[in-house]
């Protein structure tokens, strides 16, 4: 067993163990704030598969932990800026956040006076902005959170008026910021999808129609087989995500798709029960829908892809 079977077991028991613990107690727990930040910055030093492993576990159990933006993307943004002294403070999660990437936002930098807005942020305590070729942290004038569809995710709208900011560093690398994150979404699309399959699975074994379990109908058989066709398929495309910009837009495109449809069968397969509140199988439809707009819909991964495979 290497690295990444062994974190993700351990993610999967802390996450079952202890399922309101604060992202601060599991970075400690843990470790996977710094799971991208290096070691003489007081991180684990580990790479994507590692990051691939931990998201899809998070992604398995809608975890509202800020992974995404901060341990992954502003990690990211940071290391590429030569920023040690925010890696540190990410690493040990005593801090979280989010990153603006070029096009998320109308922004203009005058000087060292930010203004413009970015009208869908992860949340996060820090600001990292890209804008202008430069990474820099701006406190944004106001932040008005959104009423989201997907509650585990929070979405906010940055304003910023002529806001002072502190130059981090060279932000030219945002392309790498942007395609690791598009790879650990992919991680987690593909686990949230695989949970959906297993709880497909697990109904139609049990219920029973006509005096026996729906699982050995035709139908079902047949819906089954190919959910499990488009999970495998995700994870591969999750696993090799993070190698280039063409592997992670063939992940973000393929991934959500998979991930919206292993959330309806899912659905489907549970019949009525499985459009009521109680029951879990609509948290992982929400989180299909919000996490397929995040870096754009499947159409605009497609388009960046065409771009490289038709010049």
């Amino acid at each position: 067993m290497g690295l990444p079977d062994e974190l993700r077991d351990a993610v999967r028991a802390y996450l079952a163990g202890r399922p309101g613990a604060s992202w601060q107690q599991c970075a400690r727990d843990l470790g996977i704030a710094g799971l991208l930040v290096p070691e003489e910055h007081g991180g684990a030093g580990c790479g994507p598969a590692e990051m691939a492993a931990v998201a899809g576990e998070l992604g398995r159990a809608l975890s509202p932990y800020p992974f995404l933006q901060s341990a992954v993307m502003a990690v990211t943004a940071a290391r590429a800026a030569g920023a040690t002294q925010l890696l540190e403070s990410l690493a040990g999660g005593s801090a979280t956040a989010t990153v603006a990437l070029p096009g998320d936002g109308d922004l203009r930098l005058d000087g060292d006076l930010l203004t413009g807005e970015v009208p869908y942020a992860l949340a996060g305590e820090i600001v990292l902005v890209h804008v202008a070729g430069l990474l820099v942290e701006a406190a944004p004038t106001r932040r008005e959170p959104y009423a989201t569809m997907d509650e585990s995710r929070p979405l906010q709208r940055l304003l910023f008026d002529q806001t002072p900011v502190r130059r981090l560093g060279d932000g030219r690398s945002w392309t790498r910021v942007r395609d690791l994150g598009v790879a650990a979404l992919a991680a987690e699309q593909a686990g949230g999808a695989r949970r959906c399959l297993e709880m497909a699975v697990e109904h139609a074994k049990a219920r029973r129609q006509f005096g026996r379990p729906i699982g050995s109908f035709q139908a079902i058989k047949h819906k089954l087989a190919d959910l499990l066709l488009l999970v495998e398929s995700a994870t591969s495309a999750a696993q090799g995500a993070a190698r280039d910009e063409v592997s992670a837009a063939i992940a973000g495109s393929y991934c959500t798709e998979a991930y919206l449809a292993a959330a309806g069968e899912n659905i489907q397969v549970h019949g009525g029960i499985g459009i009521t509140w109680e029951h879990p199988a609509h948290r992982y439809l929400k989180r299909a829908t919000s996490d397929a707009q995040l870096f754009g819909p499947p159409q605009a991964h497609r388009a960046r892809l065409a771009a490289h495979v038709f010049g």
